[in-house]
């Protein structure tokens, strides 16, 4: 049979699910998830090679009107530009709700050529199902989408059916990728992002946005992976909520982390975590390069 191959952009405001569905159609974890907006801070790749079609998806981080950090112009460039040269875009809504996100991140689709398909996720919170058709009807008059479709990244409802439409837009192409891969990003940066998927969860409100995570050993020996890892904050205060009473937050947070790295990497892990304020690291350009958040952009 012929191979097909191509990219797929997964775009929208944050927390509709963009994640959510990058891992339920990849079968794995790959994606940082949490229920803050804006957890995702970079482009993935997250590649599937199925009956002789290999997707790479672009999961992106939401497009917000939030653009006073440099971290923040940052995520709207990562998000903006992975619409670029693709073969389809996916714009994904939360049910039936339509913000001024979701009219930027529109703009984003309507800028490039490439089919687009509006994905609304979430349908298995709506209550009224009768409210779902009368919605659909009204988005769909936004753009010339291909299609409009319905799902639930969460329960896989809808999954499969859009997964065999994003096929079926695949060109015809060797593939890009070795089969067994199943993203381009280093083991290294899927193990920071695993800590700071830890830290948002158990710690989003406390500390929105003003942390992130360098891995700065990464040692895999046999059957052993050692990971020394630096959280950074902006405040002393920040500092010792990490930490958390006699070490106690910090400890849980490296507890959870190491369970997902060791399924992820399957292999033992051992990981250390250490906390450094590191004051405006989110709005200085220079250090946001350091840690990684412009590698893909220039």
């Amino acid at each position: 049979m012929t191979q097909r191959t191509g990219y797929v952009a997964i775009v929208g405001r944050p927390n509709v699910g963009k994640s959510t569905l990058l891992n339920r159609i990849l079968g794995q974890k790959l994606s940082i998830t949490s229920r803050k907006p804006q957890t995702t801070r970079h482009q993935i790749l997250g590649i599937k090679t199925e009956n002789d079609v290999q997707v790479v998806y672009v999961d992106t981080p939401g497009i917000h009107k939030i653009n006073d950090k440099a971290i923040n112009r940052y995520m709207n460039k990562a998000a903006t530009t992975a619409v670029k040269d693709v073969d389809l875009i996916i714009l994904m809504i939360d049910r039936l709700r339509w913000t001024d996100e979701d009219e930027m991140a529109l703009q984003a689709v309507k800028s490039q050529r490439a089919p687009a398909i509006l994905v609304v996720n979430k349908v298995d919170f709506i209550r009224e199902k009768e409210e779902l058709l009368p919605f659909l009807e009204e988005v769909s008059k936004k753009h010339t989408f291909d299609q409009v479709i319905p799902v639930s990244a969460k329960t896989g409802h809808n999954v499969e059916r859009l997964e065999s439409l994003i096929e079926s837009y695949m060109p015809e192409s060797g593939y890009f990728y070795p089969e067994d891969q199943i993203t381009d990003r280093t083991s290294r940066f899927l193990a920071a992002e695993l800590v700071r998927e830890k830290i948002m969860r158990q710690l989003g409100d406390e500390l929105p946005y003003s942390m992130t995570v360098e891995v700065e050993e990464f040692i895999h020996s046999g059957e052993l992976i050692e990971i020394s890892a630096l959280i950074l904050v902006e405040r002393a205060s920040q500092k010792r909520i990490v930490i958390g009473d006699g070490g106690y937050r910090i400890k849980q947070i490296g507890i959870e982390a190491r369970k997902d790295m060791e399924i992820l990497f399957d292999c033992k892990v051992m990981l250390k975590l250490w906390v450094k304020v590191k004051a405006n690291w989110s709005d200085d350009e220079r250090a946001l390069r350091s840690l990684g958040y412009d590698d893909r952009l220039s």
